[in-house]
């Protein structure tokens, strides 16, 4: 029995260990007004957009695609609960 694919296999999970080093640290310094909704999408967009420069060069690794967009999702949430907390504290 002869196994296929094991290459480009390992070629992903290497390309996905370097995006992962990558992306480690701050990813954007984002500042929104927390009452703009606006200023909110802008900070997600330029979260989104900083994510897609520093991964351009592993587009087609469906490994590092797939780590991308959970980045995003992630960002995204925390961008809203920031807003969200920094609202609160205002109204306290």
């Amino acid at each position: 029995m002869k196994i296929t694919g094991l290459e480009a296999l390992t070629r992903k999970l290497a390309d996905a260990q370097k995006a992962a080093s990558e992306l480690d640290g701050d990813l954007a310094d984002l500042q929104f007004d927390a009452f703009d909704p606006a200023s909110i999408e802008q900070a997600i967009q330029r979260l989104n957009a900083n994510i897609d420069e520093k991964l351009a060069s592993y587009r087609g690794n469906e490994l590092v695609e797939e780590m991308a967009e959970q980045l995003k999702e992630n960002g995204r949430i925390a961008i809203l609960e920031r807003a969200s907390e920094a609202r609160l504290e205002k109204e306290d």
